[in-house]
């Protein structure tokens, strides 16, 4: 047999039969994205950062930091954020010897306003009140400056040294209402003294006795 012709396959009964044709494949896509110009990835990128973060935010459960702000503190007792100076006596005329007038500064330290109101001084057979308003509110951060009318109305169960006096309040915020006792020292003592000896010193008025409330201490809270 002369001549040459074309191979054919060994393994083909078929002319037509399939062949593998190398380079013939459509181009794949990361062949694609590397001949877009570098601005069309860039954007391209960005927007599919954008789509994710948005998937993100709405897919995934949200986050609870356990790390809360500092709960707001609770409305103190009026007893713990007021207090009373005793300034002196009040200049008065016409003052009945079983009346004295006595001058205090009461300011609230903080929270909401204290309302005040005098019930008492310290001993049986004293009557005292608040003038010329018996009841009166003190906002925090000021100083309210009160004269307090202390009478005298039964010698017979009064000491005529009123040692470590005091003076009886009812104090009232948002909180609670207390009943409180505020001592104070020798100046308020002894002014106080004073108006038992100028009305009662001619009666028979029992020796001084000390308050409730250890010395050190300026305020009692009676409850």
């Amino acid at each position: 047999m002369s001549g040459i012709g074309p191979v054919e396959s060994v393994d083909s009964t078929d002319v037509d039969g399939s062949y593998e044709v190398i380079g013939g494949d459509s181009p794949r896509l990361t062949d694609r994205w590397h001949t877009l110009p570098q601005r069309t990835r860039r954007t391209a990128l960005a927007v599919i950062a954008v789509g994710a973060a948005a998937l993100g935010a709405v897919l995934l459960p949200p986050v609870h930091d356990d790390r809360q702000s500092d709960p707001t503190p609770p409305v103190p007792w009026p007893a713990n954020v007021t207090a009373w100076r005793y300034v002196g006596l009040a200049q008065t005329t016409d003052t009945p010897t079983t009346t004295g007038f006595f001058r205090f500064a009461v300011t609230v330290g903080s929270g909401p306003p204290v309302a005040v109101h005098v019930t008492g001084a310290a001993f049986d057979g004293l009557t005292a009140e608040a003038v010329p308003e018996p009841d009166f509110t003190v906002h925090t951060g000021s100083t309210h400056r009160v004269t307090v009318e202390i009478s005298v109305s039964d010698c017979s169960g009064l000491p005529l040294n009123a040692d470590l006096a005091f003076l009886d309040v009812t104090l009232r915020n948002t909180r609670a209402i207390q009943h409180h006792s505020f001592i104070f020292g020798s100046a308020y003592s002894n002014d106080l003294s004073e108006l038992l000896h100028r009305a009662c010193g001619t009666t028979n008025a029992r020796p001084g006795l000390r308050p409730s409330g250890s010395a050190g201490s300026q305020n009692v809270d009676r409850g």
